[in-house]
């Protein structure tokens, strides 16, 4: 099942009165900018004349087309210039006064030492709001030093409790840090947008990667600051809501389940026709199963051993508790709620043809998010933004494409 074609045309977004330049390369930068052009903001994308987004060579390709850049940069204008070079200073002063948020996310001092940093350039352009997003932060002892999302989660503590007590900490398959910040960003710049509103004058939005992971587990700080305690290593289990894993079937299969209450847990024994767990005083209350977790846990996990995915998972959605298959991403690109709530769109890509990608989120009811083009060409936008949008003739567009300014 193929969820449905991006329609054409896209409806305005919401966000469509707002410029954004992004000058920032592969992930926590670049996805506040996505989240952004997703809802309609002119972002245009620059890259480096002949040295474009490391994102590019980054698994997987197909025939040679770099399949993260196409989501990653879908809605942006690319546009190639070398911004640390003296001769490029004046054009990218002029991207920066047209823009209404500009994005960055280089190393501390990297602006600065090409001659634009935002603290200075604040009383010639007072009403951008600039986002920065880096490893450590603006500030702080560790600013210098390089940052990418497995050093977060490991710096923040989340991986600290991620993991299993006998492999010890883990962290993410994947960058989450890095989308977390790019969340977190476009969160930061449209709070600092809305402020504008009232008062003209635009700000700073420092995002260390490491800071959007520490918010979220907030409840750890603050157990261990009003406690001492540490959240342990209990691999698929939590600590509060007993049992909750993921408990492999006797077909291959694998469902997570979570009794966050005592609703959850006695549909949970009714579904496993284990009324005798209702009773016994090890798992009476939730604090009961806390205590005795390993215990209830194995039981639940003896159950599903015996049982086929698809039917153990209707026995436990009759008695309403929450529990789900573990999808691999072809299941998730096949389900009918995927397509009920079109979380996949299809959109024609100049190369690959048509290409699925996740949807813009969240849905807005009256400006919903669109993705109106895919990742494009190293300096495609070029001759749209430099002559269109700056105004440069043909002639000046060659003189700097030839000098390699752009």
């Amino acid at each position: 099942m193929i969820a449905n074609t991006i329609p054409e045309p896209a409806p305005e977004g919401a966000l469509a009165d707002l410029k954004v330049l992004e000058l920032g390369s592969m992930l926590a930068g670049p996805f506040v900018g996505s989240m952004l052009a997703d809802f309609g903001a002119r972002v245009v994308k620059v890259e480096k004349p002949g040295k474009p987004d490391a994102l590019r060579e980054w698994p997987p390709h197909k025939d040679g087309v770099a399949l993260w850049w196409k989501t990653m940069a879908r809605n942006k204008h690319v546009i190639t210039l070398d911004i640390s070079r003296p001769e490029a200073r004046d054009l990218t002063l002029k991207l920066i006064g047209e823009s209404d948020i500009v994005v960055e996310n280089f190393r501390p001092g990297t602006l600065e030492r090409w001659g634009l940093s935002p603290d200075e350039l604040r009383e010639r352009f007072p009403r951008i709001v600039w986002v920065r997003v880096s490893g450590w932060g603006q500030t702080g002892p560790n600013k210098s030093q390089g940052g990418y999302a497995t050093i977060a989660e490991a710096f923040s503590g989340l991986a600290s409790f991620t993991g299993h007590p006998d492999k010890g900490p883990m962290v993410s398959a994947f960058p989450m840090g890095d989308y977390m910040a790019g969340v977190f960003g476009a969160f930061g710049a449209l709070a600092a947008i809305h402020r504008r509103v009232r008062t003209g004058v635009g700000q700073i939005v420092d995002v260390a990667l490491y800071e959007p992971l520490l918010r979220i587990i907030e409840s750890v700080v603050v157990r261990y600051d009003q406690s001492g305690q540490k959240k342990p290593l209990l691999g698929n289990q939590m600590e509060e809501d007993v049992p909750r894993n993921v408990y492999p079937t006797a077909d291959g299969g694998s469902i997570a389940v979570s009794c966050g209450s005592q609703r959850i847990y006695e549909g949970l024994v009714d579904a496993m026709g284990r009324s005798d767990l209702k009773t016994d005083p090890r798992f009476g209350t939730m604090a009961d199963r806390v205590a005795n977790r390993d215990a209830i846990d194995a039981e639940v996990a003896a159950w599903l051993a015996t049982q086929k995915t698809g039917e153990a998972l209707e026995k436990l959605l009759k008695h309403k508790v929450v529990a789900g298959r573990i999808n691999d991403i072809a299941d998730v690109l096949e389900d009918a709620h995927i397509a009920a709530r079109e979380a996949i769109r299809t959109v024609v890509d100049e190369h690959l043809g048509p290409i699925r990608m996740p949807s813009p989120v969240p849905k807005l009811s009256d400006t919903p998010g669109s993705i109106r083009w895919t990742g494009r060409d190293p300096g495609a936008a070029n001759e749209e933004v430099f002559g269109n949008w700056l105004g440069l003739s043909r002639d000046e567009i060659d003189a700097l494409r030839r000098a390699n300014v752009i």
